[in-house]
């Protein structure tokens, strides 16, 4: 069973002066306090104009490196109730935010609109938040990402588009990282990218849904799985994720009712220590037959690796994967796409 999602919500633009409001909906902010990053953490948001405040619980620790439901649902709740915050946005993921679905005050949320980003274990709030209440939400960096002090851009860039504007199209980065960065900000290791792969092309659009692949299946089966009919997928998995395990989510992912209606696939980068090739992925894509009717794009800048742009969950993308290029343009409306 899938929502009936009411009519989408487009959240009040941040411009300079908005405040945000930090939460940890998954892992505790003092789980990534040991390797403290705030200085260039606080040095981005301030050059942004943007304004950050804290979550009373936000550095509650127990032993799953988080905190308790209660006080991580205050935090949430607070946030969209509190009518001087614009924006909210996570601490970093982890692995118990879904914890939180069955106890959301859903009326709060959808009568208090407001820009709402994370990525990884996020995506459960993000698609779920969407299916539930038409708020377009954010898969996009966390509180904690900002505070890369090298090869951190176009992460930002990309992250102030989807939250500023309404509409704007990715241009592909040359390159990227997939290291411990918040361990060892002096030893990084910058790799070189052949750019997006084509691996059924095409033209389409449609409505964002996606996130961590691993994390958004957790909403199968229930009210809260956005709907799939014409829904363009934009997907990506960690490095726990090998192939043969992205494989099977993505089956049991096409597997659901109306998933023969996606408009398209887009596949964000794997991190390296998965060792998903494109060979390996051509041969994934080539075993569902639906998938030969609609483009497949793949090796894109979104996921666990850097830089990664922000998806807008229930806006629109509008992909161009002919002639030799990949052109992907996003708007939180159908006609703010670019033609």
């Amino acid at each position: 069973m899938t929502a009936s999602t009411p009519p989408p919500q487009i959240a009040r633009r941040l411009v300079p002066g908005a405040t945000l409001r930090v939460i940890a909906p998954s892992c505790s902010r003092a789980y990534v306090m040991e390797h403290d990053n705030t200085q260039w953490v606080n040095e981005r948001f301030n050059a942004a104009g943007l304004q950050l405040q804290y979550g009373e619980h936000v550095d509650e620790l127990d032993d799953f490196d988080s905190s308790p439901i209660a006080s991580r649902l205050a935090d949430l709740h607070a946030a969209f109730a509190d009518p001087g915050v614009d924006g909210i946005i996570s601490v970093i993921g982890g692995f118990n935010a879904n914890e939180l679905l069955p106890y959301l005050d859903w009326e709060l949320i959808a009568a208090n609109p407001k820009v709402c980003c994370g990525y990884s274990d996020f995506t459960v709030l993000a698609n779920a938040i969407y299916a539930k209440t038409g708020l377009i939400t954010y898969v996009g960096a966390h509180w904690s990402s900002f505070g890369m002090r090298d090869h951190f851009e176009p992460t930002g860039w990309w992250f102030r588009q989807a939250t500023h504007e309404l509409s704007w199209s990715i241009e592909h980065a040359g390159q990227f990282t997939d290291d411990l960065w918040f361990m060892d900000q002096d030893r990084r290791t910058v790799h070189g990218t052949d750019g997006p792969w084509v691996l059924n092309p095409g033209q389409a659009a449609g409505r964002v849904i996606g996130g961590n692949l691993g994390t958004l299946r957790l909403l199968q089966g229930g009210e809260l799985m956005p709907q799939l009919a014409g829904a363009f997928l934009f997907l990506e998995d960690d490095c726990a994720a090998d192939v043969d395990e992205f494989a099977r989510s993505l089956a049991s992912l096409l597997q659901m009712p109306e998933a023969s209606r996606i408009r398209g696939l887009a596949l964000g980068r794997f991190q390296l220590e998965s060792k998903i090739t494109r060979s390996l992925l051509e041969q994934v894509i080539a075993k569902h037959p639906m998938l030969s009717t609609v483009p497949v794009v793949a090796n894109l800048d979104f996921g666990h690796t850097s830089p990664m742009f922000t998806l807008p969950i229930g806006g629109w993308a509008a992909l161009d994967a002919t002639g030799g290029r990949v052109r992907l343009d996003f708007a939180h409306e159908p006609e703010g796409l670019a033609g």
